[in-house]
């Protein structure tokens, strides 16, 4: 599986994983699908600052991983928001780890000092996965989402950037 930057050529392949989580999970808050087109215009806006990966095996887009500004104003500009998402399918294959330490690896070679990952909650499996990749938890909001039906909480993990 090779672990490259992502190209507008997936953006068809990267919809489709997160239009999964769109329609079946509370893990994204976004309650409408998207087309590839609109997946193209983000992969274009969130590659010019950071990095946009995608786990590719054969042309089949696995995962995605990207991150992006943390807040907007000025002093935020040393930390950064990141997001993954694993093909259902493909889950318990390592592939969010590959992608994450490859984009930290690249975030190393950057000013970035914060990364900040959100979890909808409940989610055990994502928090076990950060928690691994050494994030700790640093907030807790309760009920600030509602989708499918129910409230949501949202917690927040931070990682620093030793390098």
């Amino acid at each position: 599986m090779d672990i490259r930057h992502a190209t507008v050529e997936d953006a068809q392949g990267i919809a489709d994983i997160y239009n999964y989580y769109i329609r079946n999970t509370h893990h994204t808050f976004e309650t409408e699908p998207i087309d590839a087109a609109e997946m193209e215009a983000r992969i274009k806006e969130f590659s010019e600052s950071f990095p946009f990966l995608v786990a590719d095996e054969d042309g089949i887009i696995h995962g995605y991983a990207y991150a992006t500004h943390f807040q907007t104003k000025h002093a935020y500009d040393y930390s950064v928001e990141v997001l993954i998402y694993v093909r259902n399918e493909s889950k318990e294959q390592k592939i969010g780890t590959r992608l994450y330490n490859r984009l930290f690896d690249l975030l190393a070679d950057s000013n970035i000092h914060a990364i900040v990952a959100s979890v909808a909650l409940p989610n055990d499996p994502s928090i076990r996965f950060h928690e691994r990749l050494g994030f700790e938890k640093v907030a807790h909001f309760r009920e600030v989402g509602y989708k499918l039906g129910r409230w949501i909480d949202v917690g927040y993990w931070e990682l620093i950037n030793k390098a």
